[in-house]
């Protein structure tokens, strides 16, 4: 019954904090929220059965990768958000997120995500025997350019002029 209680304690925390990333203006708090939702998210793993997940939650997202957000951030000197373009592009924004709610939704029904394939074995070496077949390789590859892209980006706007 605790582990109930817990767990909607954890995940009503990581909704919050999720949606303080998104509404804050100062890049800076939002990376702190950022935080406090990978913490939650760990916490849910732990609940959940997951211990080496919810510990790679912390070490890899919460440790290393939000050390290199908070690191751009300081190397880019990002300053609060102004009133005017956050007004003008929400109505935008309102959009963007129905659609991708409409699209996730879509691919959710169609695909067969939600039933594991036959002689899968739960566990980590199951979990990569999976991830690493033929089935989810494209996602995976395109999860690998995004990030690369995402580092490319990066540099790109923390490169000063000479």
């Amino acid at each position: 019954m605790i582990d109930v209680i817990l767990f909607y304690v954890f995940a009503a925390f990581t909704l919050v904090s999720a949606l303080v990333v998104a509404g804050q203006r100062n890049p800076t708090y939002s990376a702190f929220s950022l935080i406090v939702t990978f913490c939650s998210l760990s916490a849910i793993y732990g609940l959940l059965g997951s211990p080496f997940i919810a510990a790679l939650q912390v070490i890899v997202y919460a440790g290393a990768i939000m050390v290199l957000f908070l690191f751009v951030l300081m190397l880019l000197n990002v300053k609060e958000e102004s009133e005017a373009p956050r007004k003008a592009l929400a109505g935008a924004g309102g959009v963007l997120v129905l659609l991708f709610v409409v699209q996730v939704a879509s691919a959710l029904l169609k695909a067969d995500v939600f039933h594991a394939p036959p002689g899968y074995e739960a566990s980590t070496v199951g979990m990569a025997q999976l991830l690493f077949s033929s089935r989810f390789l494209y996602v995976f590859e395109a999860t690998s350019i995004l990030i690369l892209s995402a580092l490319v980006g990066a540099v790109v706007l923390a490169k000063k002029d000479l």
